[in-house]
């Protein structure tokens, strides 16, 4: 649960620049995908989450809600008791079978890839990048970009992003770790007028009696 926990949260803000191998197609889809987001103001989103093996079958699947502000986020993965909420500043990770919370500043400089990423500036100086063309994914036109880490000690060698050719946002991405396994976002759509309180980003002790703090800050 770590291993899925660090997934899916590193991903969201860095500084972009452009490797000169990278192309030049690719990129001006990832810009407009990063200026589309920008217009947002705040975020909600379910998502998929899925594992496969080296040959593509589905080990399993399930199913979260994303809520994103500014550098705030707030993610939930159905049947595994996770909640993880972040106000930019601090991050909890609640795990309700243990009923505890850890607290945890964020690392910008962390190696693994995380949903928050995935919705803004994930193709940062760290991946060469490359459009493999248009496909039809459940009705949807789609354009894939292939990326390649250039630090190759990251956990991952491959990520597939596909992108929604007409709402230009991410539809899904494919990540390919070292290991062998496969983990999948979709994200079928996102209502990016959502009306977000800051308190939804902060754990509020009084509502989880008897949960233990730890405190790693």
């Amino acid at each position: 649960m770590k291993s899925l926990i660090a997934l899916i949260f590193t991903f969201f803000i860095a500084s972009i620049s452009y490797c000169q191998q990278s192309d030049p197609a690719a990129k001006k889809i990832l810009d407009a995908v990063s200026a589309k987001f920008k217009t947002f103001k705040s975020v909600q989103a379910v998502f998929t989450l899925s594992n496969e093996d080296s040959k593509g079958h589905v080990l399993g699947t399930k199913k979260g809600t994303a809520s994103m502000k500014g550098s705030r986020y707030r993610i939930s993965v159905a049947g595994t008791g996770q909640e993880i909420f972040c106000d930019g500043a601090n991050i909890w990770t609640y795990d309700k079978s243990a009923n505890e919370v850890t607290i945890t500043k964020p690392d910008p400089s962390a190696s693994t890839i995380s949903m928050q990423k995935l919705f803004t500036n994930f193709y940062d100086k760290d991946f060469l990048y490359k459009l493999n063309g248009d496909k039809v994914v459940n009705k949807k036109a789609v354009q894939e970009i292939e990326m390649t880490p250039v630090d190759k000690t990251k956990p991952f060698h491959k990520v597939y992003l596909l992108v929604d050719k007409q709402a230009k946002t991410i539809y899904s991405t494919r990540v390919l770790d070292k290991s062998g396994n496969v983990v999948v976002y979709t994200v079928p759509n996102m209502n990016g007028s959502a009306n977000l309180p800051d308190n939804l980003f902060v754990f509020d002790k009084s509502k989880y009696p008897g949960v233990e703090v730890i405190d790693l800050r």
